[in-house]
Parts: C-alpha cells; sequence; structure tokens
C-alpha cells in the first residue's frame, strides 16, 4: 500500500507542476484533473472515500467544466481555433494519458484486494455534510460562489466580442 502511495503522490506532484508550467490553457487543465484525480486516490489510501468521491464529482467534474466553459468564452476568432487545432495534436495527450493508466491501474488493484484489516469507517449522511457546510461555513461557501460567478462574469467581458460598427449601412465597403 506504501507502494501506491508514493506512486500517486508522485502523480499528483509532477501532474501539478505540469499544470503551474504549461503556457496553453487547455494543457493545464488535462493536467489538473490528473492532478485532482491522483489527488482522490491519495483519499482514499488515506481511510477517506467519501472525500475521494466528492474530490472527483465536484472539483474534477464540476469545476473543470466552469473552467472548460470559461476558455470557450474566451475564444477570439479564427486564428484561435487554428491554434487551437495545433495544440491539440495527439503528443499532447500523451502525458496525462500515462498518468491516467497508471492512477485507474491502482485503483482497480486498490477495489480488487481483499482488505485483510477493516478500518472502522463512519457512514456520513449527507444531511450531515449539509449542516457542516451550512452552519459555521456559511459564509465561505457563500464567498467561493461569489468568486466563481465574478470569474465567469469577468471571461465572459473579456471573451465579448466588440462590434465596431453599429449599421450595416455605415460599414465600409471589404476591398478585395
Amino acid at each position: 500500500m506504501e507502494l501506491i502511495f508514493y506512486i500517486t503522490a508522485a502523480i499528483t506532484l509532477i501532474s501539478t507542476i505540469m499544470v503551474i508550467t504549461r503556457h496553453n490553457p487547455v494543457h493545464a487543465l488535462l493536467y489538473l484533473v490528473i492532478s485532482l484525480l491522483s489527488l482522490s486516490v491519495i483519499f482514499f489510501l488515506l481511510g477517506a472515500p467519501f472525500a475521494a468521491l466528492l474530490e472527483i464529482i465536484i472539483y474534477a467534474g464540476a469545476i473543470m467544466v466552469l473552467f472548460i466553459f470559461v476558455i470557450m468564452l474566451l475564444n477570439l476568432g479564427k486564428e484561435t481555433a487554428i491554434q487551437e487545432k495545433e495544440w491539440l495534436k495527439p503528443k499532447v495527450w500523451i502525458g496525462p494519458a500515462v498518468l491516467s493508466v497508471i492512477l485507474f491501474a491502482e485503483l482497480f488493484y486498490l477495489i480488487g484486494i481483499p482488505h485483510q484489516t477493516s478500518p472502522v469507517l463512519q457512514t456520513v449522511d449527507s444531511k450531515v455534510v449539509a449542516i457542516s457546510l451550512f452552519r459555521p461555513y456559511l459564509i465561505g461557501v457563500e464567498l467561493a460562489a461569489m468568486l466563481l460567478m465574478a470569474g465567469v462574469v469577468g471571461a465572459a467581458h473579456i471573451g465579448q466580442h466588440k462590434k465596431l460598427v453599429f449599421h450595416r449601412f455605415l460599414k465600409e465597403e471589404e476591398k478585395t
């Protein structure tokens, strides 16, 4: 089990470093998904399956979709589409694919092995999680939601195309 933990920790560190060092936001998002998935495997190894599941559903799922929508909002035209086609070649997917395969192999191994010692797991009800989030941490949850909304509105504002002409008769004729 320790070997799997160290391999997963190395994958987490490598993919997080790749997130920071990538210039293309789509590549950084691919490595961020790998980082979040490997972090969920670490939570699972430490005996917190609920936290691992939340990590996958909330962060690797919902938040990453939000980031992808923001990047899509920032699409600036034909030259950006051409540049994205050049960036999304198969060699880009090799790094995240290799790290994903290692994580999936570890996960299947962990699910398949019989557990000799059964740790005492306490079942956590969703009502208990909701009460713990929305009573003492209500302001933090609301601030995080407002921050995400401000990011989406900012991205929409930045990605908005400015109209140069207000009326079709005022437009200058294009020269061929």
